[in-house]
């Protein structure tokens, strides 16, 4: 009967983490670049279930164990874990100058990607939200003030000039300067966590490194001025998934309440003997 119960509570946990996963993807249905998590859910090892008895052996009065195969049974499921989804996002006219766009070209690798290089308090991360503006001292940074960063990882400096972009990331200023946007290509997103704010780290415990996507070969990108990347978020499809979600929830509670009941039935017959 504990099977059950395990069975119940493994899916109803799975439910939960699957609905929380669809609701942030929800929220950030609008936010330029982001990628939306999809979870990937996996059954426990099944367990064989055997009937034992005893066998009598002919002509004696001695009997021998005997097991039986019923069958399998699942114990139940678990989200293993929460994948973005790398591919590419409709591109948005919004006519701001600073805002950025990178197209994806071709990659040598199946789940290679390229990112937009900034600095944040902890360190170098990545993304793909091009919402860019210009501060009050002329660099170019994030809609929430990092630095972006040039193909050699120092902040650019625009001076508070006017700049066009050109399709292979060059910042050309009014006064002539040139400044190479930096762009990062990394061999397997599956290397990357989603650090929040848009941002993106290698894994510490992984083996993914993020190299200059200029000098490496077979990787083709270009870059947009005056539009954004929109998210992978399909809300047609995030909101059935919810609803699925949350019925799937449902269920596995009802099932948890009918053994919680037998359980109680079983105890107060055990109390009356």
């Amino acid at each position: 009967m504990f099977k059950g119960y395990y069975t119940a509570v493994s899916g109803m946990t799975t439910q939960q983490r699957r609905q929380e996963a669809l609701s942030n993807n929800v929220a950030n249905a609008t936010t330029p670049g982001y990628k939306a998590d999809e979870g990937t859910i996996r059954s426990f090892p099944e367990m064989l279930i055997q009937q034992t008895g005893r066998k009598h052996i002919p002509g004696t009065n001695l009997s021998i164990p005997k097991e039986a195969n019923v069958g399998t049974l699942n114990s139940g499921v678990y989200m293993q874990e929460t994948i973005p989804n790398f591919t590419q996002g409709s591109i948005q006219e919004t006519g701001i100058s600073t805002d950025v766009a990178l197209i994806d070209g071709n990659y040598p690798d199946e789940n290679g990607s390229v990112f937009f290089t900034v600095q944040s308090e902890d360190g170098v991360r990545y993304t793909r939200n091009g919402n860019f503006t210009v501060d009050g001292q002329g660099n170019l940074v994030t809609h929430l003030g990092q630095a972006v960063l040039d193909e050699e990882n120092n902040p650019i400096q625009t001076g508070g000039l006017d700049y066009t972009l050109t399709k292979d990331g060059q910042l050309q200023l009014e006064n002539g300067e040139t400044v190479l946007l930096g762009v990062s290509y990394v061999a397997d997103v599956n290397q990357l966590v989603k650090e929040g704010s848009d941002l993106l780290v290698l894994d510490e415990a992984g083996d993914g490194q993020a190299v200059d996507a200029r000098g490496e070969a077979g990787v083709t990108f270009s870059t947009q001025q005056g539009v954004l990347e929109g998210s992978t978020v399909d809300m047609g499809q995030t909101m059935t998934e919810m609803n699925s979600a949350y019925r799937l929830f449902e269920l596995n509670q009802k099932v948890l309440q009918a053994y919680d009941q037998n359980m109680q039935k079983t105890v107060n017959d055990i109390a009356k003997l």
